[in-house]
């Protein structure tokens, strides 16, 4: 009967401590990217008594001698995605996690919500752990934008020109030009057209002004049978100013430019150009293949190395550190991906995932354990009074 008390005492142990798991998981239940645990239980070693048996029989017998709470497995189940405002709020649809980095150890996020620091490097908000880019050998980098705040300006070279100068316009003119030096600063051309056919037929006189209305050159397109002229497709204007080193603007009508009668109408107009000025950055967000992206302020993107996602073969190797993190010290090494590569899922920028905590399977386990429980403690109450009841016949003896 002592026996019997030892084994429910196994008993409210293992209640208890499965108690604590889905006590916890409860607790969780609005944790971003927390991952429940199922609480498993394991019978103990058997013991041996010797029993009588006949000549050449066995004459051992064995008993169980209680439970033990064996270990509780991970449930890596998606949980739910929830939108959010934060730029690098970072969540999988899928597989895989997220990498971040504590000096030379790495750990492991399904979720996080990232911040640039001062010294431009991408670390979670809650943790400090630097966000992991995979490196063109497939290692891990810190991920970080430091020397990339600025966009530095670019010259422009060219400015391409589409559609139709009317042969029945009188004149015509396009201002507003934006064009940038090599220090970013920023000269408005205007463009006026005039036809000089009594000179030539189907020759335009092209004068260029500037932001003050300063001339800065004077040129001519001709066009035979509606089409500009070749080699005389281009007049280059070469800008002088105060700050920066003189620059040429190459006025490109090569393409799609025509001259045939629209009336009064021209719709001469900018198709394109380069050049641009100096650019802040104004926004980080991640693409559908995992690359931070930074915007700037003069329009201009730029793309880093992909954010590097982890896939293990076993994830129930990992441990759970705290603060959504695990830790693969036991683990079989993981092969680091990019999004939407082999065994990861895709990387969703603007969200969050939510815990997979479900209420009415952490009920349900938790009316079994309970009643577990009470079972073991009704056997030590047996046990406990039958031992009473020896005791009381030994005295009344």
């Amino acid at each position: 009967m002592l026996d019997s008390i030892y084994i429910g005492m196994s008993g409210l142990t293992a209640y208890s401590k499965g108690l604590q798991t889905i006590s916890n998981n409860v607790a969780n239940l609005n944790t971003a990217g927390f991952k429940t645990s199922t609480p498993r239980f394991a019978d103990l070693h058997y013991g041996q008594q010797f029993a009588q048996g006949a000549p050449g029989s066995t004459n051992t017998m064995f008993a169980g001698t209680g439970v033990e709470y064996g270990y509780a497995s991970m449930n890596f189940t998606q949980g739910d995605l929830r939108s959010s405002s934060g730029q690098l709020d970072l969540a999988i649809q899928g597989n895989g996690l997220l990498t971040l980095l504590d000096g030379p150890t790495a750990r492991y996020a399904r979720t996080g919500q990232f911040a640039m620091e001062n010294d431009g490097a991408i670390r979670d908000k809650a943790t400090g752990l630097q966000l992991a880019t995979l490196t063109a050998s497939g290692g891990l980098a810190g991920l970080s934008i430091a020397g990339k705040q600025i966009n530095p300006p670019k010259a422009t070279t060219v400015v391409r020109f589409a559609d139709n100068l009317s042969t029945g316009s009188k004149s015509f003119s396009i201002p507003n030009i934006d064009v940038y030096d090599a220090n970013g600063g920023k000269h408005t051309l205007k463009l006026d057209f005039a036809p000089d056919s009594s000179v030539i037929p189907g020759r335009w006189k092209v004068s260029v002004t500037d932001e003050n209305n300063q001339p800065v050159q004077e040129d001519a397109l001709r066009f035979v049978g509606g089409v500009v002229e070749p080699g005389r497709d281009r007049i280059n204007v070469t800008l002088r100013p105060g700050d920066a080193p003189p620059f040429t603007v190459s006025l490109d009508f090569s393409s799609g430019v025509t001259s045939f009668s629209a009336g009064t109408t021209s719709t001469l107009r900018v198709a394109s150009k380069d050049g641009y000025a100096t650019g802040t950055l104004s926004s980080l967000g991640v693409d559908q293949d995992g690359l931070l992206t930074l915007k700037y302020s003069n329009g201009q993107t730029d793309r880093l190395g992909a954010i590097a996602l982890a896939h293990f073969a076993n994830p129930q190797q990992l441990i759970q550190l705290g603060n959504g993190l695990f830790d693969a010290t036991h683990a079989a090494g993981p092969e680091y991906r990019a999004s939407n590569g082999p065994g990861v899922g895709t990387l969703q920028s603007g969200a969050t995932e939510a815990s997979n905590v479900d209420l009415s399977t952490e009920f349900g386990q938790l009316i079994l354990i309970q009643r577990g429980f009470q079972a073991s403690s009704q056997v030590i109450s047996t046990a406990n009074e039958m031992i009473m009841q020896l005791f009381q016949m030994r005295g009344q003896g």
